[in-house]
């Protein structure tokens, strides 16, 4: 019983001690460089918002092609730096007949011009084709 007493604070003691933690040297910085988000994503972002809504007689095969074709424009220009997408959900009513939304982002001015005139862009505008009865596009700079 009395070593007992004696081995509670010594428990006690190294159970409230500090975990040994690696010494960061100049070595191990170069080795690994840090990475922040700040160096990540600047401070503001140009999104590209594009909204389509499709012709009734639109067959839901030609419309998925469309969605698919989308998607697949991150890969082929470099300029994007994100992608999302989705179709209307709202109970609103508001949607005016636009039905799929994509929001590209981008992070200068240079970088969604360059997207506009490119080459794979050209040829999603052919996969389009006449599927579509409305499209509204609208970009803006992300603000904090």
């Amino acid at each position: 019983m009395k070593k007992l007493i004696y081995l509670i604070p010594f428990l006690l003691f190294w159970s409230c001690s500090e975990p040994k933690t690696e010494e960061i040297t100049e070595e191990t910085l170069t080795e690994t460089p840090p990475t922040t988000i700040e160096e990540a994503m600047p401070d503001s972002v140009l999104r590209h918002v594009v909204l389509f809504g499709f012709k009734e007689t639109t067959s839901p095969e030609d419309v998925q092609k469309v969605i698919d074709a989308f998607k697949a424009l991150p890969s082929q220009i470099s300029e994007i730096k994100g992608f999302e997408w989705g179709t209307n959900s709202s109970p609103e009513g508001l949607n005016q007949g636009l039905t799929h939304a994509f929001t590209l982002t981008f992070h200068s001015d240079s970088d969604r011009d360059a997207y506009l005139p490119h080459p794979a862009h050209k040829a999603f505008g052919n996969v389009i084709g006449s599927s579509l009865d409305k499209v509204t596009v609208v970009d803006y700079w992300t603000k904090p």
